[in-house]
């Protein structure tokens, strides 16, 4: 049994507490949360500081770790996805050093959770072993080829197949689930969307990038933009395509399952008429937002005020080391803090926290400091600060308890 205490618990589904206590028996599970004054000084870990629940990253490529530095910054995405399908060629060591490294940057980094991208079966072997929870996101695409559907998914479900938990979506393995998810609106046919569908239970997590960039609106508003010459780049025919003449991220709901928890990734120029259309569609959505990946590659943010004015259940990803310098949930609160400063602390916290373990269904057991959860403790070097003027300044770092 552990009792630690510090200056403040912020246990994010209830208000801060000065002074609190978390009694853990040896897993880390939570067994109570009560004042010093309750117990023996001597008894106690004492640290100063704040303690706040492991934290939660919904959206990474760690089978994309071997590249990191290896992609310029600045270029906008369409020329990021260019340049990064030049590194796939790469010794197997090396990839599976660089993921192994990853996962360990992670849980030094107080992430207990993790919504994980993946195209390949390299990452499987490590999710089975790492203390992280990982929802593996099996990804995939066909580039708007409806005749080329069944192919792509039969391709991608070996994959799917092959990934922990063996034997099903929703079946526990280290805590780890799985699902099929599309990659984005516009890279994925209507027919593999029904095949997605079709294999994915209505109480899973279905993740898709969504509103990145640009030229992402201008091909289902008027099928014109960077795309078309990117598809055409690569001798992809795109003359049954007809635009939506909507914003990209319709199409998607015309053919994701609103019965699914549905995380809308990066969300750069979604405006606040996208999200209602996706809160009105259903009442499961969430949003992941990765701040260092959107400046690495585009050179921008969201408006984070649109959110807040929709009351959107955002939650905070990381994205690969392809796109980030690195794997680290307290980087990215940083970085909005630092660009976007009217979100606030608490707000902040709850996205990295209970939001992201809503997103992945994993909130029973994480994403806050309850009773009975095992969500892992993270001190933040916050000290002297009185509540409401806590900032993620560039000093605050992270401290891994439990």
């Amino acid at each position: 049994m552990r009792k630690i205490t510090a200056d403040y618990i912020f246990p994010i589904a209830q208000d801060p507490i000065y002074k609190g206590v978390i009694v853990l028996d040896n897993h880390g599970k939570i067994l109570s949360i009560d004042h010093r004054s309750d117990h023996d000084l001597a008894s106690l870990e004492v640290h100063e500081g704040i303690i706040v629940p492991g934290f939660v990253n919904t959206h990474c490529h760690l089978e994309l770790s071997h590249m990191k530095g290896k992609v310029a910054t600045g270029t906008g995405l369409i020329p990021f996805i260019s340049n990064v399908v030049q590194f796939r060629d790469i010794a197997e060591d090396e990839i599976m050093a660089a993921i192994e490294k990853g996962n360990q940057e992670m849980i030094d980094n107080g992430i207990v959770a993790v919504g994980d991208i993946c195209n390949k079966l390299d990452t499987a072997d490590c999710k089975t072993k790492s203390p992280i929870r990982y929802y593996s996101f099996v990804e995939m695409f066909d580039f708007l080829q409806d005749q080329g559907a069944a192919t792509e998914y039969e391709k991608y479900k070996a994959v799917f197949d092959g990934h922990p938990p063996i034997g099903g979506q929703e079946v526990r393995m280290n805590g780890n689930k799985k699902s099929c998810v599309p990659h984005a609106p516009y890279t994925v046919s209507k027919e593999l969307f029904r095949l997605i569908n079709k294999t994915n239970p209505d109480n899973c997590t279905v993740s898709i990038h969504n509103q990145e960039t640009p030229p992402e609106n201008e091909l289902f508003l008027s099928k014109t933009g960077a795309f078309i010459d990117f598809y055409n780049g690569f001798g992809i025919p795109m003359d049954d395509f007809i635009p939506s003449k909507t914003p990209s991220i319709n199409y998607a709901l015309q053919h994701m399952n609103p019965r699914s928890r549905t995380l809308f990734v990066h969300n750069t120029l979604t405006t606040k008429d996208d999200i209602e259309a996706a809160h009105a569609w259903s009442d499961k959505v969430y949003w992941a937002t990765c701040a260092n990946a959107n400046l690495y590659i585009e050179n921008r943010l969201p408006n984070y005020q649109h959110f807040l004015d929709t009351n959107a259940r955002m939650t905070i990803g990381t994205d690969s080391l392809t796109s980030n310098w690195q794997l680290c949930v307290l980087e990215e609160l940083k970085t909005i803090s630092k660009y976007q400063s009217y979100v606030s602390f608490e707000t902040l916290l709850r996205w990295a926290t209970l939001n992201g373990a809503e997103a992945l269904g994993m909130e029973q057991e994480i994403g806050s400091l309850e009773v009975g959860k095992t969500p892992g403790l993270n001190l933040l070097n916050i000290v002297d600060t009185p509540l409401g003027k806590m900032k993620f300044l560039n000093e605050v770092q992270v401290q891994k308890l439990i």
